[in-house]
């Protein structure tokens, strides 16, 4: 019998599984097939900081509850987890061998530090000596005493030591590896042609006896191991305390989160290996994975450049919008017409440059602006303090519990404030997740707005990496939109139902977002009825929303014809019942795919949206996004063409099916590779401006 829902949580590993087809895939060249592997193992990371740590606290909770979130029994779903993980886990192992393999035909090997010449050796302990020594902090490990604090995140060496004389003792004591103060990888001298590099934990093991020299040891044996723990935090209710403080609270009770995941060499000792699983208070239910001898391969994604050059597959370097040619200002080119950026191809300069002229532009009064996630020396942000320096209102809502960045987000808030920016954060139990900015100008006594709505975060470092649109324009009922939220945003305690309600042409979450779209397919559903064209094409992240789930069935069961292109979560499966199968298929590749594009036949008219939200609970009820609709015609043409291609991909476009079997789309004998192919589209629009 077919299920009606995949688990959430079951489908993410899938996600996961593509990702790790990457690094498999000897077509990819090796750095990359390196730094999927760290993809891979960053992303698990999370999931077990998350939600894995949610399904546990799930248990606590009445089963019919939580069996209506999570599509299932919470149990059943972590026992599939541990047996899928552990199936990765081997895949993963088995790629790494395959690619170690690669990496000796380019002449590059990773030494142990059993493998060191005498000169790699010598080099090994000043290195240690002279760059290590002082962030190393040696934990002799007892059975009366309690463990000692081991962080989330971070790599351990567990140490089984020894004396020669002692027939049967054994001491313990564990090293954190200071990835945050030294490079994971240390490259050695190496012999002409070839490149040695040794991991930092190496560098640690080979200095062993060096380290424990007062005690006399000369027999270690020393493996790596990790451990995950509960990231959320729960924002207490207490009305005394600020959403800072909250924040500040929880950022420091993550310290004390459950352990999630404990994984660990399995070479390790084994009186060692039972001594730790025994002071962390893990059991036969948590998920305890043996692994090979590298651990929090994370770091991988930052592997050194010690490779002979590789062509690249796709052309790195981005290019700037046809619209923006140098010639006129960004500010100019927007308030005449709307330029649809799409990233990472189109050069992210104009969104910058649009916040620098406005800082610089003396008829500019003010800009109001979203940020989720900046980066760490943001352009952005700077031009937004340039403004407030030359005498602008700035205002940004900077949403502070943007999972993992709420750290660096309260850091934003400090210097913004000290600059004289205005900083909201935000309205209680709703997270901020809107892309939007508003500049409004004085000209001829009159006020012209202008700005942008984006499907991804204000972030050039991102911008690079992750397939994003961004909607820049001076449309009257978009501004007027985007003026509402901002006053909804500084206004947190009025209704939301009231201060939103009368958005017209955006798309907003939590208010009427949810319902449009379902009101949009149920257009669909009786065009279909009545045997006219019905067509619907949705670009997201996640699809895990049960009633839009639902939704869509209905629509497949009337004849609607439905295609989902979903990187990550999808939820749905095909029924039988349905006249027209839904086509789904997820594009895993160089680019993380980030958009959301909502497409609606509608009777011809061609309903687009851009959104920053997925299909997922959490982003219609409990978020505040927005969704703009595409009304320039050659934009809409461009933006249905792209969607197009993506459709077509049959390189690296996998089947979204029943059985989460991540078999690659075969279709057409031309191969198609979307992300080349829509470079391509998107500079011969350029090569037809210039012409």
């Amino acid at each position: 019998m077919t299920k009606k829902f995949i688990p959430r949580d079951i489908s993410w590993l899938s996600f996961n599984g593509r990702v790790l087809q990457e690094a498999a895939d000897d077509n990819v060249p090796l750095p990359m097939r390196i730094k999927f592997l760290g993809i891979f193992s960053n992303n698990l990371d999370e999931f077990f900081r998350v939600r894995v740590a949610g399904l546990k606290r799930a248990l606590e909770v009445n089963e019919k509850e939580a069996k209506d979130i999570f599509f299932e029994s919470p149990q059943l779903i972590l026992d599939e987890i541990n047996e899928l993980v552990i199936k990765q886990q081997k895949k993963f192992d088995k790629t790494w061998l395959q690619v170690q393999k690669e990496m000796a035909k380019q002449k590059v090997f990773i030494k142990t530090a059993e493998e060191l010449s005498e000169q790699q050796q010598q080099f090994v302990q000043t290195y240690y000596e002279d760059e290590v020594e002082s962030s190393v902090i040696p934990l002799l490990l007892v059975d009366n005493k309690p463990m000692p604090y081991l962080r989330d995140k971070s790599l351990y060496l567990g140490i089984a030591m020894r004396k020669k004389k002692w027939q049967y003792e054994t001491k313990f004591a564990i090293i954190e590896v200071p990835t945050n103060q030294s490079s994971r990888f240390v490259i050695l001298p190496s012999p002409k042609g070839e490149k040695h590099v040794i991991l930092l934990e190496d560098v640690i093991k080979f200095n062993l006896p060096y380290i424990f020299s007062y005690f006399g040891f000369n027999e270690f044996k020393a493996n790596s191991f990790k451990i995950t723990k509960d990231a959320e935090f729960d924002l207490d209710n207490d009305i005394n305390t600020s959403l800072v403080e909250k924040i500040e609270k929880g950022i420091k009770n993550r310290r004390k989160g459950k352990t999630t995941r404990f994984v660990f060499d399995q070479e390790m000792d084994d009186k060692l290996l039972e001594f730790l699983i025994k002071k962390l208070n893990l059991s036969k239910k948590d998920s305890i994975i043996p692994g090979q001898k590298i651990h929090n391969f994370r770091h991988f994604m930052d592997f050194p450049n010690v490779f002979k050059l590789y062509k690249q597959t796709i052309e790195r370097t981005s290019f700037y919008h046809p619209e923006f040619d140098g010639k006129q200002r960004v500010t100019d080119v927007i308030i005449k017409k709307d330029v649809l950026l799409s990233f990472p191809y189109h050069n992210f300069h104009p969104v910058i440059d649009l916040l620098r002229e406005a800082a610089m532009d003396p008829d500019v009064k003010s800009i109001q602006l979203t940020a989720y996630r900046l980066a760490s020396n943001s352009k952005i942000a700077n031009a937004l303090v340039n403004a407030v320096r030359n005498g602008k209102d700035v205002t940004v809502m900077l949403e502070l519990r943007a999972r993992f960045d709420e750290e660096q987000n309260l850091e934003w808030k400090d210097r913004f404030e000290m600059e004289g920016v205005k900083v909201l954060i935000g309205i209680p139990n709703k997270k901020v997740h809107a892309k939007l900015c508003i500049i409004k100008k004085r000209v001829a006594n009159k006020t012209v707005q202008y700005g942008f709505v984006s499907t991804g975060n204000m972030n050039e470092k991102t911008a690079k990496l992750y397939g994003d649109y961004c909607l820049m324009t001076s449309n009257r009922s978009v501004m007027a939109d985007i003026n509402k939220i901002f006053r909804a945003l500084q206004t947190p305690k009025l209704d939301l139902s009231i201060s939103l309600r009368n958005c017209n042409t955006l798309m907003v979450c939590p208010t009427d977002m949810r319902l449009a779209l379902l009101d949009h397919i149920d257009y669909e559903i009786a065009e279909a009825l009545a045997g006219k064209p019905a067509r619907i094409i949705i670009k997201v992240n996640s699809f895990s929303d049960r009633t839009l789930i639902k939704k869509i069935y209905e629509a497949a069961e009337a004849g609607v014809k439905i295609d989902m292109i979903v990187r990550s979560i999808y939820c749905a499966t095909n029924q039988k019942k349905f006249i027209e199968p839904i086509n789904a298929i997820s594009i895993v590749d160089e680019y993380l795919e980030h958009a959301r594009v909502f497409y609606f036949y509608a009777s011809g008219k061609e309903l687009m949206y851009i959104s920053s939200a997925d299909w997922m609970t959490r982003n219609l009820d409990y978020r505040i996004e927005a969704a703009v609709a595409i009304t320039n015609k050659k934009i809409k043409s461009e933006l249905l063409e792209m969607l197009h291609i993506q459709l077509k991909d049959n390189v690296k476009a996998r089947i979204l099916d029943n059985e989460l079997e991540n078999n690659y789309v075969k279709n057409g004998d031309e191969k198609c590779r979307s992300q080349i192919e829509l470079y391509h589209f998107l500079k011969s629009k350029v090569k037809d401006e210039a012409s």
